[in-house]
């Protein structure tokens, strides 16, 4: 028996934060469906292969090996790229992978590998609507494009990355754009979603709604 809550949402929402908090609390792994797209986006940019060479990406995808490891370190082909994964050229590259049909069913078919007969939550755009349609618990996490986009300029600083708000809420207003509208999979709320609204709320209030949430539904630590 396997227990599942499925996070979407679109960018800046916070997914990643409450997902990390709610499944420390529960005891729940914690599947980090970002950082496999960023794993592929880097194994690519590692081999030079031309995002339009579609039998080349096939054949790394048939020998890629992707580990997360409970600490929250992400290994590649059995080396540890947790860093490298978040550098600047991996984050220009990693939505055009993500959205291709190739990488995404590759991705899906190792996520729900990973989550066979355990008790996770995942977070991500299409969780409740592709990967887990089944999931136990489906939440859709929002907030304004405003104040995700104060939040991200927020972390940013704490990093020492240099942007703008302006800059910053264009970008978030355009990925909103390109996830909704893109062909596969596209970013929209299950039909039996819980929506929450988390621009008044502290992470502190999110993770305690959403803790509540899963076990009204039952589960137990």
């Amino acid at each position: 028996m396997s227990f599942i809550v499925a996070i979407d949402g679109p960018a800046g929402a916070g997914k990643g934060t409450i997902t990390k908090n709610v499944g420390e609390q529960l005891g729940l792994i914690n599947i980090d469906t970002g950082a496999m797209f960023r794993c592929v986006t880097l194994n690519l940019l590692q081999e030079k292969v031309d995002i339009k060479d579609e039998e080349k990406i096939k054949e790394i995808l048939e020998t890629i090996n992707i580990e997360l490891k409970e600490n929250g370190e992400v290994f590649l082909n059995g080396q540890n790229v947790s860093k490298k994964i978040r550098e600047d050229q991996v984050n220009s590259m990693v939505s055009p992978v993500s959205v291709m049909p190739i990488v995404r069913k590759k991705l899906l078919d190792l996520q729900r590998k990973m989550s066979q007969g355990k008790n996770i939550i995942m977070e991500g755009r299409d969780i409740g609507t592709v990967v887990f349609p089944n999931a136990d618990v489906k939440i859709y996490l929002d907030a304004t494009p405003e104040e995700r986009a104060r939040r991200r300029v927020k972390q940013n600083h704490e990093k020492g990355i240099d942007c703008s708000y302006e800059e910053t809420l264009k970008n978030i207003i355009d990925r909103d754009k390109r996830d909704s509208t893109r062909e596969v999979a596209p970013l929209k709320q299950a039909e039996d979603a819980i929506y929450i609204d988390s621009s008044d709320m502290t992470i502190e209030q999110v993770v305690e709604k959403i803790v509540n949430l899963i076990q009204e539904k039952g589960f137990a630590k």
